[in-house]
């Protein structure tokens, strides 16, 4: 019995053991050791527990003083806070009133500090945009702080900032009409940077080698016109360039300093090969025409020239020479010096009608060509209207100047077709003439010959 007991009181020890406590997952060897086991361990938690309960009441107590703390902190602030309002309340008091004190004692300068600011930032911007300053940079720097300074309610500006002002102003106006050279450096269309001798036409514009340059405010760079105007205007600025006295014949554009429209305008203007090109496929149809019309017609004067001097110098000989169409009709009648009239004339009419293909020839595709050539102009211009409109339809007219490009462009090739018309009908007026002019000689000839025979018989 007595060992049933202890059997069941070891379980029942083992049990706690294993849900409470690290220890009690040892095994025991004996039940004094394991019971000494559960002894120690009973002490071990009650030693944690003594410890834990004294560090939260050293944690509440330390929660007690922070709030407390905190409670003082928020008394001390909010009393500055008042502090500090009262002051303030009072430096505002103090600051009205050394304001209006200020505005009396300033009186009229007030309104001279007026223009002063008006002054400085219209020459502010003017500097920045001005040509000059490609020459003379950094001078609207100190336009900034007079400005500033004169804005504000603490500071006045100095006899000497206004004085440069005043300077500044005479130096732009005195600039404006030099023509000065100077050195710089110019970045070209592809990129390059390259140090060379500028020329300044006042605040106008400035070139470089012959090549108009652009002024860039935005670091104060020169810039070469990736497009330039015409011949004319480059030439005469590489001989201002040259010269170093009198007076030079130039362009300039008047407007350079508020950016330089008519230079843009000259510049944007299409060239006679730009133009010609706008006549896109029908353009070209009507140049390869008006070459073609102008070769035809240069070759059949030519020819007609050659053909023209031979009958002349037949008409000073004796004897038929069948180089010239007047040499073969005379030679029909030297043949048949034995016919009757009516047979000579109709043998004479078919020698002259023979000739005449060859003395006409192309005249026809000269008058065709001129009567054409309008006409493919013409096409040219309803093509490009439609295209024109379909383009209005997509994309609106809210821009005149796409729809004036485009109503030009198709302008072209009516021009195109004029210029190829116009001087196709003076050619073939000039190479008819001559023809005309051999025919009259043959028939002259031939009804000569047949008087003679006829007056003979």
């Amino acid at each position: 019995m007595k060992h049933c007991l202890q059997q069941a009181l070891a379980l029942t020890v083992a049990g706690l053991l294993l849900a409470g406590s690290a220890l009690a997952q040892e095994q025991a060897s004996s039940l004094d050791e394991l019971l000494r086991k559960v002894q120690n361990s009973q002490i071990a938690e009650t030693k944690e527990h003594r410890q834990r309960e004294a560090e939260f009441r050293r944690q509440k107590a330390n929660q007690r003083n922070l709030l407390n703390q905190a409670q003082r902190t928020k008394a001390n602030e909010e009393a500055r806070s008042t502090r500090l309002e009262k002051t303030y309340e009072e430096q505002e008091i103090q600051v009205s009133a050394k304001r209006q004190q200020l505005q009396e004692r300033l009186g009229s300068l007030k309104e001279l500090f007026g223009h002063l600011t008006s002054t400085a930032g219209d020459l502010r911007s003017n500097l920045q945009t001005s040509i000059i300053s490609a020459q003379m940079p950094g001078r609207a720097e100190f336009l900034d702080d007079l400005i500033e300074k004169m804005n504000s309610a603490t500071q006045l500006p100095t006899i000497e900032e206004i004085e440069r002002l005043w300077f500044e102003l005479q130096r732009e106006t005195i600039e404006g009409g030099k023509v000065v050279k100077f050195m710089d450096t110019v970045i070209k269309p592809n990129g390059e940077q390259v140090e060379q001798e500028v020329v300044r036409i006042g605040t106008f514009n400035l070139v470089s080698d012959g090549q108009y340059l652009a002024f860039n405010p935005k670091g104060e760079k020169l810039e070469e016109l990736t497009r330039q105007p015409a011949g004319a205007f480059l030439s005469a600025a590489t001989e201002l360039q040259s010269s170093s006295d009198g007076f030079t014949r130039v362009g300039i554009d008047p407007t350079g300093p508020s950016g330089g429209s008519l230079l843009s305008a000259l510049i944007n203007s299409p060239s006679l090969i730009e133009r010609w090109h706008d006549g896109k496929l029908v353009g070209y149809i009507i140049s390869c025409v008006g070459v073609f019309a102008v070769l035809l017609a240069v070759a059949r004067f030519l020819a007609l020239s050659s053909m023209s001097s031979k009958v002349n110098a037949q008409l000073k000989s004796e004897r038929a020479n069948t180089n010239n169409p007047l040499g073969r009709v005379l030679k029909v009648a030297e043949d048949n010096p034995g016919l009757d009239g009516e047979t000579l004339e109709l043998k004479l009419e078919e020698a002259v009608l023979k000739e005449r293909p060859a003395i006409e020839s192309g005249l026809n595709l000269l008058k065709i060509i001129a009567a054409v050539a309008p006409l493919l102009g013409l096409l040219g211009t309803v093509t490009g209207m439609i295209i024109t409109f379909q383009a209005i339809t997509v994309f609106g007219a809210g821009d005149p100047k796409t729809m004036a490009a485009g109503i030009s462009s198709a302008l072209v090739t009516t021009v195109l077709g004029l210029i190829v018309a116009i001087p196709t009908v003076l050619m073939h007026t000039l190479v008819s003439g001559r023809a005309k002019r051999i025919i009259h000689i043959l028939d002259e000839q031939s009804a000569g010959i047949i008087a003679e025979h006829a007056e003979r018989k």
